[in-house]
């Protein structure tokens, strides 16, 4: 349930907070104090659209923040979490603000994922059972807008995730709503039970599959010389390929190859030279003496060969000169076979590769950045040709598996009918058993569900809610047979069948008693109460016979009117929670616009006694 709302700078409302308990609150007010605002609030908190207009004139921001209490093993828990919030109780809080050595305390990091279920397991609400979410929106000038839950920044759309699986909102708008077609197969559906859901599941999944299959087949039909085409510009790509057979990678290791025999010469005269620098001319080619690195290290080594077993530190060092003569000599000798390996390469290799390495960039150039993707865009260029050239195979493969699923999906589709007519019998019963209780006691409310000509995603057929209001009134669609008031309470009489076996903790009701008066708006005020036994009601209502009923009454009433010499002034609202005395006055001033007139008091009195009455 919602425990409080805070608004600031909304609309005509600079700060106020709502007290909200179980039970039914009630939010009156004269017309223009503010009462929408505190819908807006609420609607802001489950995601519904900002508008920068609706910011207090002159505020840089608009902020709107909810306590909440659920169940911890609610769904939006569970989405919190995951969000990185931390969930804790009220009790958790006020520990929190009488430890010293807690104060300050950051909560942990979303990253900590452990911290914070080993938080939440010792907490106190595991034991209750309960667990406090908090929702904020901030609405900037600028037309920013920021959603929070518990502290933590969500997407805007999270935020009205979590808020709609915790409170349903009905104003007047939801009565047109009901109207439509759509909006009542999904009433019906949602207490259809539970092997209705479970088969209208299957139906949804195989119907996606069907659609599919239907436009893969309408693709290759209506666009055959099209893919004719195509198939003849890959046959003739893949050809080409094919004709060169280039390997993965051969296009960087002919680079490689290129590059040493383009300077075959110059590596041949440095390795040579680098040769005689470390082990000098050959025997025969000796003249004199000519110093070398090898003879070099060898002349150290042989220094100190002589005192080396004096000395240990100097017999390490003659051990390194040692290893390092031993290296100069293989290097020299590596050197040698590589010149003499260079030799054996000759200007015929270095044309194929040229000649190569034009094939491949022919192919680059055409199908790819290098020879790996011009493999992989013909393995692809394959599969695609195999699947153009096999089309007449894969019409008749589509057709036949088209059919199949038709006749599984009209099977379904005839399953769910019944289904819903019987759900429709059982929910036509149930509302009209409230309607009784919202004198409308002799109204009939009856759906049809009727078989349609084509296969859609909910099936095969059409809902349409029909109302007799009277005996021997033909039932009628709601959008033609029912008034305003009536529609008010099929509405409320439909919400109160729908809440018993729906998870959702808060329902919150705007103004859906419009066109409502006399005996019907006690009857509404009866019903609400009776919901508001096993869920949160919050009501915005004009009627004092639906206020007289409330458990915890709101006021919204204006505060102020500020002087603004720029802006000419504007008008400040504010909220307060009603004791008896003052839920007396406000009936009063509902019923006769006058709260201290003592007739209309006197029968303030009255409506609050008899609501209270069992």
């Amino acid at each position: 349930m919602i425990d409080y709302v805070t608004i600031s700078d909304l609309g005509v409302i600079e700060h106020a907070e709502l007290p909200l308990n179980a039970g039914l609150n009630v939010v009156t007010g004269e017309t223009g104090a503010g009462k929408t605002m505190v819908v807006t609030a609420l609607g802001l908190l489950l995601g519904a659209r900002a508008e920068a207009t609706a910011i207090r004139s002159g505020a840089p921001q608009a902020v709107v923040d909810a306590g909440l209490t659920v169940p911890a093993g609610h769904r939006c828990v569970e989405l919190a979490r995951e969000a990185g919030a931390w969930l804790q109780t009220p009790e958790d809080t006020e520990d929190t603000e009488d430890t010293a050595d807690t104060a300050g305390a950051e909560p942990p990091s979303s990253g900590d994922r452990g911290a914070l279920e080993a938080a939440e397991a010792s907490s106190p609400q595991q034991q209750r059972g309960e667990v406090e979410i908090l929702l904020g929106r901030t609405l900037s000038a600028k037309g920013r807008s920021r959603a929070s839950v518990s502290g933590r920044n969500v997407p805007i759309a999270l935020l009205g995730e979590i808020g709609s699986s915790l409170v349903t909102v009905h104003g007047q708008s939801d009565q047109l709503r009901l109207r439509s077609a759509t909006a009542q197969r999904r009433a019906l559906d949602r207490c259809a039970g539970a092997e209705f859901a479970a088969q209208l599941a299957q139906y949804k999944q195989r119907f996606t599959g069907y659609q599919a299959k239907v436009a893969e087949l309408e693709e290759i039909t209506t666009n055959e010389r099209e893919r004719l085409r195509e198939a003849e510009q890959l046959q003739l790509a893949l050809e080409q390929i094919d004709a060169v057979e280039p390997l993965p990678g051969e296009d960087h290791e002919l680079k490689t190859e290129s590059l040493k025999l383009e300077n075959v010469e110059s590596l041949r005269d440095a390795a040579r030279s680098a040769q005689l620098s470390l082990s000098g001319p050959d025997a025969a080619e000796a003249l004199g003496d000519v110093p070398h690195a090898v003879a070099l290290v060898e002349s150290a080594a042989t220094a100190l060969a002589a005192v080396q077993d004096q000395d240990q530190e100097l017999g390490q060092i003659a051990e390194q000169i040692s290893s390092v003569s031993s290296l100069l000599n293989d290097a020299a000798s590596e050197l040698g076979i590589y010149a003499a390996h260079l030799d054996e390469s000759g200007p015929e290799r270095l044309a194929a590769v040229h000649q190569r390495r034009a094939d491949l960039e022919r192919l680059i150039r055409l199908y790819g950045p290098d020879i790996d993707a011009v493999l992989g865009w013909a393995q692809e260029a394959r599969a695609r040709l195999h699947n153009l050239q096999s089309d007449s195979d894969r019409i008749e493969e589509l057709s036949a598996e088209i059919d199949e699923l038709q006749a599984r999906l009209w099977t379904e589709a005839e399953e769910l009918r019944r289904l819903r007519a019987e759900a429709g019998e059982r929910l036509g019963a149930a509302v009209g058993a409230e309607l009784a209780a919202l004198a409308m006691p002799r109204a009939r409310m009856v759906l049809e569900v009727t078989a349609t000509d084509e296969l859609g995603p909910e099936g095969a057929d059409t809902v349409a809610m029909l109302l007799a209001p009277h005996p021997g009134a033909d039932p009628l669609p709601l959008g033609k047979g029912a008034s305003g008031g009536e529609l008010s309470r099929v509405m409320l009489a439909l919400e109160v069948v729908l809440a018993e076996g729906s998870d959702t903790e808060t329902f919150i009701f705007d103004e859906v008693d419009a066109g409502v008066g006399g005996k019907a708006a006690v009857q509404i005020g009866r019903r609400l109460a009776m919901l508001a036994k096993h869920r949160q009601v919050i009501v915005v209502t004009h009627l004092p016979q639906v206020a007289a009923y409330a458990q915890n009454h709101i006021r919204v009433f204006k505060s102020s009117v500020r002087d603004d010499s720029a802006s000419g002034g504007f008008t400040a609202s504010d909220v307060t929670a009603l004791d008896e005395e003052q839920r007396v006055s406000e009936l009063a001033r509902m019923l006769a616009g006058q709260e201290d007139s003592e007739s209309a008091r006197a029968h303030a009195r009255e409506l609050i006694s008899g609501a209270a009455a069992p």
